[in-house]
């Protein structure tokens, strides 16, 4: 393997965690400040892990390419993220209320499309380097912020068809 060999992580688990299945902590293994430019060689790596994080990311072009760029053919990509173009004012409400935000869902709804790029965006982006595989749908709010404790309700509210799934995951190949 190129680039920096894996490294086993054993996950915490959290402290007075509700759900029956254990969620893991995750731990942070190997991170680079902010704004870091990552100087390795093409194809140095053979995997790579996106979590909500290129809906966020500017330049997104110029950084998918730098992406692509070190990932070697073959490698893949697993893509965790939050799709913005299914966040309506329902889910809005929801996650306003749950988080204690006054703030009105529609304005809430058009301030998150204003500045965070959708998955189709993203899909589009990646779409130039990289075989994409199905989206699929899920829970995400829980996770904005971290409150692991709402995940049992989202999901719960996502099967019930009262609130859409705002997050979204696939695997990218790299061709």
């Amino acid at each position: 393997m190129k680039g920096y060999p894996p490294t086993p992580v054993e996950a915490r688990i959290r402290e007075g965690n509700p759900r029956k299945h254990p969620i893991p902590e995750p731990l942070l293994v190997a991170g680079r400040p902010e704004g870091h430019e990552l100087d390795e060689p093409p194809e140095s790596f053979d995997a790579a892990v996106a979590v909500v994080s290129l809906h966020h990311v500017e330049p997104l072009p110029q950084s998918i390419d730098r992406l692509a760029a070190l990932l070697q053919p073959g490698a893949r990509l697993v893509v965790d993220e939050f799709d913005v173009d299914l966040l309506d004012e329902r889910a809005s409400a929801w996650w306003l209320d749950q988080n204690g935000h006054d703030k009105q869902p529609a304005d809430h709804v058009a301030e998150m499309r204003e500045h965070l790029y959708s998955v189709s965006h993203i899909r589009e982006e990646l779409a130039a380097w990289f075989d994409l595989g199905e989206p699929v749908p899920g829970a995400y709010f829980y996770r904005w912020p971290d409150r692991p404790e709402l995940r049992d309700e989202e999901e719960r509210l996502i099967a019930a068809g009262e609130l859409p799934a705002v997050g979204t995951r696939f695997i990218a190949i790299r061709r």
